[in-house]
């Protein structure tokens, strides 16, 4: 009986060890608030030595998205306003892409080109057009955010981790900054 007893507290011993240790290791991996919280993620998987190729990658599709609806937007829109952000993006974006580029090639020896991604149909021309230009860049900049922060938790690099800092300002002020618009022109 006491053989049996002992066999029992080894038995639950272990089971409590390993249930406590898992959810330490949760604790201690810098992926615990992320895999455990928040689940809008872009998903670049785990921090593993390509991780920032991961990153780098969906960085330059993100902003080729931004380009796209940009073009999209640019040779519809008749707002000024409108007018003078797609400029904007489409006179700045490349110059990040570029620079990603230049990482993915000095730092993982790989010049393939990103796909570009698929955007939003913005329809024809009338009342509502800017409005879901506006709307779409809104979700656009909202998911890159999602990376940058994923990208903090996962990263060690610090020309990574710069960019993922200076993106998430520029993104979440471009959001408050497009939200007033929105406020402005439409009332929503």
């Amino acid at each position: 009986m006491s053989s049996n007893k002992n066999s029992f507290l080894v038995i639950a011993l272990i089971i409590i060890f390993t249930i406590v240790g898992i959810g330490f290791g949760y604790y201690l991996t810098p992926e615990y608030k992320l895999s455990m919280y928040e689940k809008n993620t872009m998903d670049l998987g785990v921090s593993d030595r390509w991780f920032d190729l991961r990153y780098i990658n969906a960085m330059i599709s993100h902003h080729r998205g931004a380009m796209l609806m940009a073009e999209k937007a640019a040779s519809e829109t008749k707002r000024q306003e409108i007018k003078d952000l797609t400029a904007e993006i489409l006179k700045n974006e490349p110059t990040a892409i570029n620079e990603l580029y230049k990482w993915k090639k000095d730092w993982y020896n790989d010049s393939r080109k990103v796909t570009d991604p698929i955007v939003a149909n913005f329809g024809t021309y009338d009342e509502k057009y800017d409005l879901r230009f506006i709307n779409a860049l809104i979700a656009h900049h909202q998911s890159g955010i999602l990376m940058t922060k994923e990208t903090r938790l996962k990263s060690n690099r610090a020309e990574i981790l710069n960019n993922a800092d200076a993106v998430e300002e520029f993104l979440t002020n471009s959001i408050k900054m497009l939200n007033e618009w929105r406020k402005n022109l439409y009332q929503i």
